[in-house]
């Protein structure tokens, strides 16, 4: 995968603008680094070695908060861009992406996975966050801070440029290598995340029927084993991610190290002066921490990209051809149907073979033939949605392909076997092909529809809940009187009504079919006798052979959804009781994984966490002791002991930082499972009435997104801060001890990290050595009295 997608700069144009705003304000950071690190080199020489007081470190001191004011203006600048750009590529991708899975037509979206393209929609887009608000900035601060920190030091020590310069490829090439064994696995998890939505989708479809059948809590099981599935995917593809973060954190580690011992000797050896070796150290750092950091963000990012592919995917998918002609007047031009046959992907028997007929302006067609004949594929051909695989569809003398299905569209109205309504009101739902209709035109087309007894204010529930079937009929048909078009087709309309809802919505038929053309498919006999003329299909040759189409069609799930809270606290309408719990939605959510299985894995991941974050300490503490005792120029073998402890401080930072994610993730990924499994157990004691409220794509979202806040809450909030606190709590019992009571040795490193500075009060104690002393020390070194016991 590429760095920067090519597809999300022809698809999202705010990717540009972002680029160009990471790479200028990477390069405004990169010369603040360079000035912050000359003024911390000018502040602690002078202060250390000089002698000089508060008063003459004014100007650096000055220099040094206003650099750093400069490079936090630079960072907040630097996420609000990220934040912004984010925003508006997620809001371009998801408009396109629904325009084209649109236009591509109900067809396509009929043969994939309602699960999958929802993911796509919501929690793939917004996985594009990481890699905006993370990853981008970080790759510009890549290409731009090791070019500015390696002109500075080469002025400064060319030999610590070099070895800069030839050990910082290697962090890059590591990436490579370790990306591409990432890839695959990231793919695997992303289709494990989308079967696990699109399952989800399909038990909450069926839930009324599954409870019934006393099957509902099996799938409980179903899901904890799917849950199971993507964590091991997820750790899976975690060990090798981790492991580029390790050997990326540890490489950088021991390059800077490498600079660090060669300073340390030429200090010792006075061919270095102080200043320079700070302004070196200080900057060698800087040098591979962006890569290093493109490196652990990209895994965090690689999610949306993989999203992002997919949509890509998607976008790229070709478009049936479309017509630009004009539509005919219909009131006087015939439709002609010659040699239609359509053949479904992946059958071979067709579902239409060889059909031609002629509908004339004005008349009332009926299609019959048993089920399976085809009849719903005759409609959807006339409709645009279906392309013929052989014969023709002509509306006078135009093909039906050579026209612009827009405006094609606008001249038929449609009323499926199951009609889709909206969330709104009746009068909504009503006005939904035509928004302009007046209050009274509404009224006329519910009174023409049989439809007068529902209220136009009356609010209906996802998928029309609240209604019965044959309300749902007469509403649709209100829909088809009020938009006024010529062309009407209508799909079994009265199929599961009962006698008195059949003869209302027959008796409607009739009065939409005085003034329209109609055609219409039908299995009774009241509607068969409305027609003008019938047509009656044959029913179609099997082939036991043919092969399942890949995709098929979702059944529209049946009952609304509910927010993943509202479940957890029972909150699900009135009479039902409610489940009290202390503290916020994501705090209850965080207790409810947080299970006895996983508080001991949680433990042990803040240990280890802070474990590392000490050593990060002691590897900083015991570093400015060592790079400050060397410019003493004592013996080398009296640093020996502070150069291991700056070594094994560095792979152990490394080693544990490593044990730390594996052990969190894992723990936080089981602990989720037990979450989504105890929603559904919720979810699965309100059905079917308590769901009726709820809507499915909310809690589709609240399943998956939602209750993955709680992984986000616990591995970038709590264990980090669980892991400060320690630390801290140690730093600050360390403290307490009086300078004086641990005995300074030349021979050997701090007792401990935080008490490094305490525990060596030499600089305090020490003073130059000026040309005319008679100290056989050398020029320019330190003469220090022995410690005080």
């Amino acid at each position: 995968m590429k760095p920067v997608d090519p597809r999300l700069l022809r698809y999202a144009r705010a990717t540009r603008l972002f680029l160009a705003a990471s790479v200028v304000l990477g390069t405004i950071g990169a010369a603040l680094l360079v000035l912050q690190a000359v003024a911390i080199a000018d502040v602690v020489v002078g202060a250390f070695q000089d002698g000089r007081d508060l008063a003459s470190l004014r100007d650096p001191l000055l220099l040094l908060v206003g650099v750093s004011a400069g490079r936090a203006a630079v960072a907040w600048l630097t996420e609000t861009a990220a934040h912004r750009a984010s925003a508006a590529v997620k809001s371009q991708l998801r408009e396109r992406l629904l325009a084209h899975a649109t236009a591509l037509g109900p067809d396509y979206v009929a043969a994939q996975r309602s699960g999958e393209l929802t993911t796509l929609a919501t929690r793939g887009v917004d996985a594009l966050d990481d890699y905006f608000g993370r990853y981008v900035p970080q790759l510009a601060l890549s290409v731009v801070v090791p070019v500015v920190v390696l002109a500075r030091i080469v002025t400064a020590d060319w030999l610590s440029a070099a070895i800069i310069a030839a050990t910082l490829p290697l962090i890059p090439l590591f990436m490579v290598l370790i990306g591409l064994a990432t890839q695959h696995r990231m793919d695997r998890q992303w289709r494990t995340l989308s079967r696990l939505s699109h399952h989800f989708l399909d038990v909450v479809a069926g839930l009324p029927t599954l409870k019934i059948f006393g099957r509902a809590r099996a799938q409980a099981t179903a899901i904890r084993r799917i849950t199971d599935e993507y964590r091991r995917a997820t750790l899976r593809t975690l060990r090798i991610a981790f492991v580029s973060s390790f050997a990326l954190e540890l490489l950088s580690t021991l390059s800077v190290a490498l600079v660090a011992v060669s300073i340390g000797l030429r200090l010792v050896e006075g061919g270095l002066d102080l200043h320079t070796g700070l302004l070196v150290l200080v900057l060698a750092p800087e040098a591979y921490a962006p890569i290093r950091a493109v490196g652990v963000h990209y895994h965090a990012s690689v999610e949306g990209l993989t999203a992002a592919g997919k949509i890509f995917d998607v976008l790229e998918t070709p478009l049936p051809r479309r017509g630009t002609a004009d539509v005919p007047d219909l009131s006087s031009a015939p439709i002609t149907i010659t040699g239609l046959t359509v053949t479904r992907t992946g059958r071979s028997a067709p579902a239409v073979d060889d059909l031609s007929l002629t509908i004339r302006p004005g008349e009332t067609l009926a299609l019959t033939g048993p089920s399976g004949a085809g009849k719903t594929t005759v409609l959807s051909v006339l409709l645009g949605f279906t392309s013929a695989t052989a014969g023709t569809v002509t509306i006078g003398d135009r093909n039906l392909a050579d026209i612009d299905p827009e405006q094609w569209h606008r001249h038929i109205a449609w009323v499926p076997q199951h009609p889709h309504l909206v969330t709104g009101t009746v009068a909504d739902n009503v006005r939904l092909a035509r928004p302009e209709a007046t209050d009274a035109e509404v009224r006329r087309a519910l009174a023409d529809a049989h439809a007068l007894d529902l209220p136009t204010d009356l609010c209906l529930g996802e998928g029309g809940a609240g209604l019965s079937a044959g309300q749902r009929q007469r509403l649709a048909l209100a829909r088809a009187f009020v938009s006024d078009r010529p062309l009407v087709l209508l799909d079994e309309p009265t199929a599961h009504l009962d006698a008195e809802n059949e003869g209302a919505v027959a008796d409607a038929v009739r009065r939409l079919s005085a003034t329209r053309t109609v055609v219409l498919t039908a299995h009774r006999p009241a509607l068969v006798a409305l027609a003008d003329r019938r047509v009656h299909l044959s029913a179609p040759v099997t082939d036991d052979h043919a092969q399942p189409s890949p995709g098929r069609p979702m059944a529209e799930p049946a009952g609304p959804a509910n927010r993943t809270q509202g479940i957890v606290d029972g909150r699900h309408g009135a009479g039902w009781p409610k489940v009290r719990t202390a503290g916020g939605p994501l705090r209850r959510l965080t207790r409810m994984a947080v299970t006895s299985r996983t508080r001991g894995r949680l433990a042990l991941a803040a240990l280890l966490g802070a474990l590392a974050l000490a050593c990060a300490v002691a590897l900083m503490g015991t570093s400015g002791w060592l790079i400050s005792r060397a410019a003493q120029q004592p013996p080398v073998l009296h640093l020996m002991v502070a150069v291991t402890c700056v070594r094994a401080f560095g792979i152990g930072r490394s080693v544990l930082r490593y044990a730390e994610r594996l052990v969190a993730h894992d723990a936080v990924l089981r602990g989720l499972g037990t979450l989504r499994t105890a929603v559904y157990a919720r979810l699965e004691r309100l059905a079917p009435a308590g769901l009726r409220l709820y809507r499915k794509g909310d809690l589709l979202s609240r399943f998956v997104a939602d209750i993955d806040s709680v992984q986000d809450h616990v591995l970038r909030f709590r264990l980090p801060a669980t892991a400060a606190a320690l630390v801290g709590t140690a730093a600050s019992h360390g403290a307490r001890c009086p300078p004086g009571s641990t005995p300074p040795s030349a021979s050997t490193a701090p007792a401990s990290p935080v008490a490094s500075a305490n525990a060596s009060p030499w600089p305090a104690r020490c003073s130059p050595t000026s040309p005319s002393s008679s100290s056989t020390n050398p020029p320019n070194t330190w003469t220090c009295p022995p410690p005080t016991p």
